[in-house]
């Protein structure tokens, strides 16, 4: 029985990989759950086994990148106590996930350049819109610690500066998976640090 579980999990997980592959290559729409299966050499029948439907897979591959933000969110709100180390530590790794996981950049990538969104995909869209919340008030609380600390000088609100923090990674984001040749995000993430607290008016 212990086999037969651990044969389940690896289909499950060259299913992934391949709808993974797929999407990320050539998008949602164009993506069938018949290529997804060629792809992983099996049938549709192990994808219906552990998938309802390409949606349901769909969001399993989103998990990829969704799982990691929502932890380093919980990780960093954690250490609001010390809210410059929190802010970095986010920043560095948000960006160091990119270059490093190629599971989370391809599921990054997915949503943000090979997706049509639609009604269809509401429970992820939902997931992510609270992700992106969740990430914006971690930034507020953070900003809010640092100025009452003594460590940030600004005349904006901390609801801003959130908002502000969150856009910040978004574009860089956004702009090296739509162009990654443009500039090596690895060796930049020093500047996108420094750069950011220069927006925040770090001392």
């Amino acid at each position: 029985m212990r086999r037969t579980k651990e044969d389940a999990e690896k289909t499950r997980q060259t299913v992934l990989e391949a709808a993974l592959k797929l999407f990320s290559r050539d998008g949602y729409s164009l993506t069938t759950l018949s290529r997804i299966a060629k792809e992983a050499g099996c049938s549709r029948g192990p994808i219906y086994w552990h998938f309802q439907n390409k949606d349901d897979l769909y969001e399993a591959v989103l998990a990829y990148s969704q799982e990691p933000l929502e932890a380093l969110v919980a990780e960093c709100a954690g250490m609001r106590d010390t809210p410059i180390e929190a802010m970095d530590r986010f920043i560095e790794q948000w960006l160091g996930l990119l270059v490093n996981n190629r599971q989370y950049r391809q599921s990054f990538e997915i949503l943000l350049n090979k997706t049509e969104l639609t009604d269809a995909m509401s429970r992820t869209l939902k997931r992510e819109r609270a992700l992106t919340k969740s990430v914006i008030r971690l930034f507020q609380d953070l900003v809010e610690q640092a100025v009452n600390q003594g460590l940030i000088t600004t005349n904006e609100n901390s609801e801003d500066l959130g908002l502000l923090s969150y856009t910040y990674l978004m574009g860089i984001t956004q702009t090296w998976l739509f162009t990654p040749k443009l500039f090596s995000l690895k060796q930049e993430i020093p500047f996108f640090q420094r750069q950011f607290w220069a927006l925040l008016g770090k001392k």
